[in-house]
């Protein structure tokens, strides 16, 4: 196989784990960054921004493929759709999007970005597959972390989560990567649901921490939306790694 494939996002936690995966299955990689890279064999890096628009034609020409995998705190709408543009104008043959669980129930303006990115990439013209995930392992490990720092924890009541291994995603994506394109597929979340407590508890466990413990009511619509389970899904295909697995492989 020799498709070439734009890769966005591919210096981040997920991109880091497909770009080698993406390479063992035989693809030629361009790499989009803002950064750019050192180019080796199979993988060129380029230097571009989604948001400003800047170095995106030139990314984008002569690739079949486009995986997008960047994100960002604010502004994921906007870049998606400039980098639609240019992949339209390119006639890329397949647009792969990653995307989160409740993207269109959760009222945030990340889920609500998120899911304009959605839209762009569907109504582009062209042959397209996105993948919702559920939260990974490193933001929850990187929430708990943050949380356990305070003397009293505050502890959403009625919040849960199906945390995900990013390692786990990366493979999923490849395989979508190797297929033809199939709109919105199966969710992806990890194999069991927590309630933040019960995370809470086990970070500090693993860590040998005590701290105390405080309910607290998450307001609005978004609390509710939490409460109402709407960030995780029933209809999804599992990962293998296990929370437990990646907290004992991570503290080790």
């Amino acid at each position: 196989m020799t498709s070439s494939i734009l890769l966005t996002g591919g210096t981040g936690t997920l991109g880091r784990l497909v770009l080698p995966l993406l390479r063992d299955a035989g693809f030629e990689v361009r790499v989009l960054s803002r950064r750019g890279g050192e180019s080796r064999t199979g993988v060129e890096y380029v230097s571009g921004d989604l948001l400003k628009g800047d170095g995106i034609e030139p990314a984008v020409d002569g690739a079949e493929i486009i995986l997008h995998l960047a994100g960002a705190p604010r502004g994921d709408a906007e870049a998606t759709a400039n980098l639609v543009r240019a992949a339209s104008r390119a006639r890329v043959r397949h647009l792969i999007y990653i995307s989160v669980i409740g993207a269109d129930r959760i009222p945030l303006s990340w889920f609500g970005s998120k899911l304009a990115a959605e839209r762009a990439v569907a109504g582009s013209g062209l042959p397209w597959t996105t993948l919702r995930a559920a939260q990974f392992h490193e933001l929850t490990l990187k929430t708990l972390q943050a949380m356990a720092k305070l003397p009293v924890i505050p502890v959403p009541g009625g919040m849960r989560f199906q945390p995900v291994d990013a390692r786990d995603v990366a493979a999923r994506l490849v395989e979508i990567t190797l297929d033809k394109p199939a709109g919105l597929v199966p969710d992806l979340a990890g194999p069991h649901v927590y309630g933040m407590a019960e995370l809470i508890r086990g970070y500090l466990r693993a860590r040998g921490r005590r701290r105390l413990m405080m309910p607290v009511r998450m307001p609005g619509k978004a609390g509710r939306a939490y409460r109402a389970g709407e960030n995780l899904t029933l209809e999804a295909a599992v990962g293998k790694r296990t929370w437990e697995d990646f907290l004992t492989e991570r503290l080790r």
